[in-house]
């Protein structure tokens, strides 16, 4: 196997990785073809790439932990998050569902208020009516 060298950089050209280029004062230069010398097998490069031959066994780098700060939420102090966080799940259940109670029972009372208002004023209203919809009254005979 003859190996050429490389007119420009020296470097060595294995069969069938190059070019012949011949100049027309009959100066011959061997180029070698642009490739990615880690898709070759014979390269170093390549074989640092796939990690072949290498005889050492390279420890594993530690990782760095990473550093949680707890910080508060617009709206939440940091105190007031670790205190709910503390509590218990049976102690949050109560809470919550004492809060939902109280919800629907402000509803109740705002929508019979309001059908209170309604019924005073005498005026009845559709729901489409309600929510601002255009209805078009009927015109009176003249």
């Amino acid at each position: 196997m003859k190996v050429e060298i490389d007119s420009f950089s020296g470097s060595k050209i294995y069969p069938g990785r190059g070019t012949l280029f011949i100049r027309g004062d009959s100066k011959i230069f061997q180029i070698p073809k642009l490739q990615n010398p880690r898709r070759i097998s014979w390269t170093v490069l390549y074989r640092r790439h796939h990690k072949k031959g290498i005889t050492e066994e390279v420890s594993k780098k530690r990782a760095r932990k990473q550093v949680k700060n707890q910080r508060p939420i617009v709206g939440a102090s940091l105190e007031f998050i670790q205190k709910k966080r503390a509590l218990k799940p049976e102690v949050r259940k109560q809470e919550r569902d004492a809060k939902i109670k109280v919800d629907k029972e402000k509803k109740k009372a705002d929508k019979a208020s309001r059908k209170a208002a309604a019924a005073a004023s005498g005026k009845t209203f559709s729901k489409q009516q309600a929510k601002g919809a255009f209805v078009k009254v009927a015109a009176t005979s003249r």
